[in-house]
């Protein structure tokens, strides 16, 4: 397992690029799709994500 820390904006750039990889493919690749989409469900949502202030 690796951890790796992004700020909101880097995350965000990191969610545009996987969509953007998605959106590359087509029926042949499959399993890349299935990949790169279970990756975006282990992404949160920076809009949603609650900071905490303390």
């Amino acid at each position: 397992m690796h951890t790796i820390e992004l700020n909101d904006e880097e995350l965000r750039l990191l969610r545009s690029a996987v969509r953007s990889y998605l959106q590359a493919f087509g029926h042949n690749e499959a399993d890349l799709l299935r990949a790169a989409k279970h990756l975006m469900v282990k992404l949160p949502d920076p809009a949603t994500t609650a900071v905490a202030v303390g």
